[in-house]
């Protein structure tokens, strides 16, 4: 997968259960006031949504193939588990979270009283910024008449190195410096950017300044070995 930028969107949906016992878990937060989700771990819809986002960004799988419901052990799992799961492995590709926003569609209960509760779980999780918007059916189809609920979730990650040039902290005081690219590679891409950068700035003014981008780009590059140069060495943009 190549690019130090990544979208990824996640949906999930469950029926309200019968069972006056179970709780309604949704982004972390319990809710007293509607019944619970059917499902095989606690149905936190929310939660599932986000973690499906994430992995899908990632192109890590999805939640059905990573915490399979036929499998016991992720019986009444807790959903901001699997949540910190799913991030962990996204930090063991070399990926780390932008932010991400979700839609809940529901008649009941009320999202916007427990919002600021959600998202801060949400966010403890993810170690990013996450949104959460309530929504209602308006009585239309089965969410409409109160038999469940949906959420919609969309995330945005980025390569490690890609936040390390913009000066995002990833890693302790102590932590290894990236390996540098083969000599090979650098310079054929410097030589491609520098040669697009001459293009460019005989277009116009705007596409000066691109060039500007395009003459320098590598340099925040080549501190990555493991992502930014093989894809620089590949992309025709170079």
């Amino acid at each position: 997968m190549t690019g130090a930028i990544r979208v990824g969107h996640g949906f999930d949906t469950h029926r309200f259960s019968d069972d006056s016992d179970r709780p309604l878990i949704l982004g972390g937060v319990k809710f007293e006031d509607a019944p619970g989700l059917v499902g095989h771990s606690d149905g936190d819809a929310v939660a599932h949504a986000v973690t499906d986002a994430l992995l899908s960004a990632a192109g890590l799988g999805d939640i059905g193939v990573l915490f399979p419901d036929t499998d016991d052990k992720w019986a009444g799992a807790d959903s901001i588990g699997l949540l910190a799961d799913a991030v962990a492995r996204l930090d063991e590709a070399g990926w780390g979270v932008v932010n991400a926003d979700c839609t809940v569609v529901t008649e009941q209960p009320r999202i916007a009283p427990r919002r600021a509760e959600m998202e801060a779980r949400l966010s403890a999780a993810v170690g990013a910024p996450v949104s959460v918007k309530g929504k209602r059916a308006e009585a239309l189809g089965a969410l409409g008449r109160g038999e469940g609920l949906a959420c919609w979730a969309v995330a945005l990650i980025e390569r490690r190195c890609a936040r390390k040039a913009r000066g995002v902290a990833t890693g302790g005081a102590g932590a290894a410096a990236p390996a540098r690219a083969p000599t090979g590679v650098q310079t054929r891409v410097k030589a491609r950017a520098k040669a697009r950068a001459g293009r460019l700035a005989t277009t116009s003014a705007a596409a000066a300044k691109r060039s500007a981008w395009a003459a320098t780009g590598w340099r925040a590059a080549k501190r990555c070995g493991s992502c930014c140069w093989p894809a620089l060495a590949r992309s025709e943009r170079w």
